[in-house]
């Protein structure tokens, strides 16, 4: 018999919460980061679970693969620049890239709500198809199910991916080390502006529209082109914040960033501001952070910017060894603070 997880006392709040919580704040933050920690791990990792990445890498047959699987509940099912059907695609071909493979297949399963206009249903796969095509994957296997009316919201997705790694790196948090530069792949937070602004109806003066987009292009230039590719980490639940304090942990390093060198377009810097948020913790689905030794900063970011997509990737800071598990932001007035997860996800229902 597995044993029982056992929570600490400095736990936010009782195991007996969480399921509440997490309901409340979409299941994100601190308190997933917990559950996941102290409850899932504990019970059902194996070792490649324990690896703490976007997915799992392990060989089979001589080759170094890499498999992943994710859900998507977005809503609305449609907002500018995608819908969950290409969100869906995007999601798992980029947690394929982020572990330095190349993606080649994915799966997916439809939870469908009875009562789903078939004109919906036809628009989201027909949305998948074209952007598994133009990431270069195949849809190889699925599943349909569907769910009574007033249970599924429309249509919910699972996706799982398989990809090859062709090349010996080691990409993962625990290869971070003091010395290595951090590189950001483009401005922050638009996707998590373009879901909320369509859900809201803010009414703002520019579209803001999503970056979600396939990134695996990019990733498999920067290794082909021979740059030491340490970890990568794309900027999804809890934005470009959540995922660098999970890799300081993870690593065991202090990470430093300067709040003046991260782009934030101004119009989603306005919307934040309307809503309360900050840009850091806002979800990204076509952005990621990339962590190269500083001699081989510049050249990775040249090699970035000849893909659309990253034309605004920049170097946003760098790992010490100083304050180990802890990330600092340099502010624009010259002020450092300890930048903290948050206790739960600031925007449900956009991934």
């Amino acid at each position: 018999m597995p044993q029982k997880p056992s929570f600490d006392l400095s736990c936010p709040l009782p195991i007996r919460d969480y399921p509440q919580v997490l309901m409340a704040h979409g299941g994100g933050g601190r308190l997933m980061h917990d559950l996941i920690e102290k409850m899932l791990l504990p019970s059902i990792a194996g070792p490649l679970l324990k690896q703490r990445h976007d997915g799992a890498v392990f060989e089979m047959a001589g080759a170094r693969l890499a498999f992943t699987t994710d859900s998507f509940v977005v809503r609305p099912l449609f907002f500018p620049g995608g819908d969950i059907g290409s969100l869906a695609i995007h999601g798992t071909v980029n947690d394929l890239a982020m572990c330095g493979a190349r993606p080649l297949y994915l799966s997916t399963a439809l939870i469908l709500e009875e009562g789903l206009p078939m004109e919906t249903l036809w628009k989201v796969v027909q949305s998948m198809q074209q952007a598994a095509l133009e990431a270069g994957v195949q849809l190889a296997t699925g599943d349909t199910k569907v769910v009574d009316r007033g249970k599924g919201d429309g249509i919910f997705i699972n996706t799982s991916g398989l990809g090859i790694l062709e090349h010996s790196l080691s990409i993962q948090p625990d290869q971070v080390r003091a010395g290595h530069a951090v590189v950001l792949s483009g401005d922050l937070g638009r996707h998590g502006m373009a879901v909320m602004n369509e859900r809201e109806g803010l009414a703002l003066e520019s579209e803001i529209i999503s970056d979600s987009a396939p990134l695996a292009a990019p990733v498999l230039d920067l290794l082909g082109k021979g740059i030491q590719v340490r970890c990568l980490r794309d900027l999804t639940r809890g934005g470009l914040a959540s995922a660098l304090i999970e890799i300081a942990e993870a690593s065991r390093t202090g990470i430093e960033i300067e709040e003046k060198r991260i782009p934030v377009l101004e119009e989603v810097r306005g919307a934040c501001e309307i809503l309360g948020l900050d840009p850091l913790y806002v979800a990204n689905e076509g952005r990621f952070v990339a962590f190269v030794p500083e001699k081989e900063c510049e050249k990775a970011i040249q090699i970035l910017r000849t893909h659309e997509d990253c034309k605004g990737a920049c170097r946003i800071g760098g790992v010490s060894s100083a304050g180990p598990g802890l990330v600092r932001m340099k502010s624009t007035i010259g002020i450092s603070r300890i930048v903290d997860m948050l206790s739960g996800e600031q925007l449900p229902r956009i991934c």
